[in-house]
């Protein structure tokens, strides 16, 4: 056998194969760690097919050895091939946009309230910032300039009072019902100037601050 008898020589694909043969009885059980030392030993030092054979005789032959001189060809995975980190990838995109979303919430924040809160801190009769207020108009007055920046501001009017709005309140709310309805000719005028950003401007007659005080009242 081997050179004597023209046989070709081997090479370390040939070796790797028994390798993982030994290696799978040896998980399974069918040699000890001393019987896949020695014979692993004994098939990366030979040089013919011959040398390999009495190796794994006595094993199962879980697939077939390709020939010396057969090229091993590969078999393409599936285009439909799930990859396994595809739901981790999926999640971290997830993620990164959502954080993307945050910093650009920050960002309109921080410049919308860099817009406005000069124009809030300077209202002449006051401001909610981080809070609520109440702005009492006495009667006779005509006009009103309120702001509001993360917070609530109640402008309570007297009785009968007509109320138009002005103003802009961004990412907010001014509400007037009852005060900027239509009244009869003559009434006094008011006008609630209101400037603001994240918050709520709210008209209220004395009747309806008052009713507001007492259902808050009965609440507590």
């Amino acid at each position: 056998m081997g050179a004597e008898s023209g046989e070709l020589r081997i090479g370390d694909r040939e070796r790797r194969q028994i390798d993982d043969r030994l290696r799978a009885a040896q998980e399974d059980g069918m040699l000890t760690l001393v019987e896949y030392d020695e014979r692993v030993k004994a098939a990366y030092a030979a040089r013919f097919r011959s040398e390999l054979e009495p190796l794994v005789a006595d094993l199962p032959d879980t697939a077939p050895d390709p020939a010396p001189d057969e090229t091993p060809t590969t078999t393409a995975e599936p285009a439909w091939h799930e990859d396994a980190r595809a739901p981790e990838r999926a999640r971290d995109e997830r993620h990164g946009h959502r954080r993307g979303l945050r910093g650009l919430v920050g960002v309109v924040v921080v410049a919308v309230v860099a817009i406005v809160a000069p124009g809030v801190v300077s209202a002449d009769q006051g401001a909610a910032v981080f809070g609520s207020r109440t702005v009492q108009v006495a009667p006779g007055e005509s006009t009103v300039a309120v702001g509001v920046l993360f917070g609530s501001t109640k402008v309570v009017v007297p009785d009968g009072t007509q109320v138009t709005t002005t103003g802009t309140t961004i990412f907010g709310s001014t509400k007037c019902v009852t005060a900027c309805a239509p009244e009869h000719p003559g009434a006094p005028q008011v006008q609630v100037s209101g400037r603001g950003a994240f918050g709520s401007i709210q008209v209220l007659t004395a009747t309806e601050a008052a009713r507001d005080q007492s259902k808050d009242r009965d609440d507590d």
